[in-house]
C-alpha cells in the first residue's frame, strides 16, 4: 500500500513539475540612445530592430554582435515597425505625419523613401507582408468628408515595397469615436490564409473591434472583443493567429500595467466566441503576443514575459524584464525580444 502511495505521489509530482516548463530571457544588448517597438527575425540568425531617433539595428549571428544605423535625414523619427527578408532586404515604417516608409537593399547602408504621406491626423500603426511581394500598412482614422466621420487608412504594395498604393474610400473600414490602433509592437495587423477573409486588424480605445476583411465578393465581419475597453488607453494591442479561424488577443490598460484582468482572449471559429483561460492568464498588460508553435506562446509588455507551454490555457511568468515586442524566426525556432533603452533579449525554452 506505501509502495503505491508512494508512486502514486511520484507520478503526480511528475505532472506538475512537468507543466511548467523552465523558461527565461537572456539580455543580449543595449543601446541605450533608442526605444525598439520594430523587430523582424528572418532566420535564428539575422534579427532587424527598429526604434525611435531614426535607429535601426541589425544581427547576422544570432545576436552575438550588432550593427547600428541613424538613418539620415530621419533622426527624429520614429520607427515603430519593420519588415526584413534577410540580411539585405527590409523595410521600415515611421509613424506620426508626414508618414514615411522607407526601403534598404544592401543591409541597411543606405535607405531609399518609398512611401510619404503629408495630411493631418496621419499616423500609421503596423505592416504585414504576406510574402516578399505583396504588404499592406494601417494607420489610425482619418476624418473624411463634412461629417467627420472616421475611416482606418490602409495602403497596400505588391512589388515589395517598391511602390505603394491607398485603398479606396469605399473599401476602408469605419472606425467609431474613441476608436484607435496602438502602435506598439507592430503585431495588430495579419494577412490570412481563411477562404472568406483577406486580413484582419485589431483597435482599442473607447472601443475594442477585431475586422476581419472579406477577399472580393465576401462580406467584412467586425466584432467587439470582452477584452478591456472603454478609455484611450486600453483595449487589444497585439494579436497572433493560425491565419484561419484561431485568434489570440491582448492587451490592457498601458497607464495601469500590471491590471491583469480582462487582458487576454481568443477564438477558435473567427470571432463567434470567445474564451480565456481557466488556470491562469498573463501577467499585465502586454503590447505583443507571437504563437512560437502549436503548443507554445510568448507575451511581453512593461512589466514582464509570459509564456504559455500549453497554448492558451494556463501561463507561466518568464521574466520581469521590461520588452515592447517579441518575435518568433521566420525559418527557425529562435525567439527574440526588444525594448526601451534598446535592450534586445532572447527567450530560452
Amino acid at each position: 500500500m506505501k509502495t503505491s502511495i508512494l508512486f502514486c505521489l511520484s507520478f503526480v509530482f511528475a505532472i506538475a513539475s512537468h507543466a511548467q516548463k523552465n523558461v527565461s530571457v537572456q539580455v543580449i544588448a543595449n543601446n541605450p540612445n533608442t526605444s525598439l517597438r520594430g523587430m523582424s527575425v528572418p532566420s535564428d540568425q539575422v534579427i532587424w530592430v527598429s526604434g525611435n531617433n531614426g535607429t535601426v539595428g541589425k544581427s547576422i549571428d544570432g545576436g552575438a554582435t550588432w550593427r547600428w544605423h541613424t538613418i539620415k535625414g530621419y533622426e527624429t523619427r520614429d520607427f515603430r515597425d519593420i519588415e526584413a527578408f534577410d540580411s539585405t532586404t527590409a523595410i521600415i515604417m515611421a509613424v506620426d505625419n508626414p508618414a514615411y516608409i522607407l526601403k534598404t537593399t544592401d543591409g541597411g547602408f543606405t535607405w531609399k523613401k518609398v512611401f510619404e504621406k503629408n495630411q493631418n491626423g496621419m499616423f500609421l500603426d503596423a505592416m504585414d507582408f504576406k510574402n516578399e511581394k505583396e504588404g499592406i500598412c494601417i494607420g489610425d482614422p482619418l476624418q473624411i468628408g463634412s461629417s467627420g466621420r472616421g475611416f482606418f487608412y490602409i495602403i497596400r504594395t505588391f512589388d515589395g515595397g517598391e511602390t505603394w498604393q491607398e485603398t479606396p474610400l469605399n473599401q476602408l473600414p469605419p472606425a467609431q469615436t474613441g476608436e484607435a490602433i496602438f502602435s506598439a509592437s507592430g503585431t495588430n495587423i495579419s494577412f490570412l490564409d481563411h477562404p472568406d477573409f483577406e486580413y484582419a486588424f485589431v483597435t482599442g480605445g473607447t472601443i475594442s473591434n477585431i475586422f476581419m476583411m472579406g477577399r472580393p465578393g465576401k462580406p467584412n465581419k467586425a466584432v467587439t472583443m470582452p477584452i478591456v475597453q472603454g478609455k484611450e488607453s486600453n483595449g487589444a494591442f497585439s494579436f497572433d493567429t493560425d491565419r484561419n479561424n484561431r485568434f489570440y488577443v491582448i492587451g490592457g490598460d498601458y497607464k495601469v500595467p500590471r491590471d491583469y484582468f480582462d487582458i487576454f482572449f481568443f477564438t477558435t471559429d473567427a470571432g463567434k466566441k470567445w474564451g480565456s483561460p481557466s488556470i491562469g492568464s498573463p501577467f499585465g498588460y502586454r503590447s505583443c503576443i507571437r504563437i512560437i508553435n502549436d503548443k507554445m506562446m510568448v507575451a511581453c509588455g512593461v512589466t514582464g514575459v509570459d509564456f504559455a507551454t500549453n497554448a492558451h490555457k494556463e501561463w507561466q511568468k518568464a521574466s520581469l524584464e521590461s520588452f515592447n515586442v517579441a518575435m518568433v524566426s521566420k525559418t527557425g525556432k529562435a525567439v527574440f525580444l526588444a525594448g526601451d533603452k534598446g535592450k534586445i533579449g532572447k527567450l530560452i525554452y
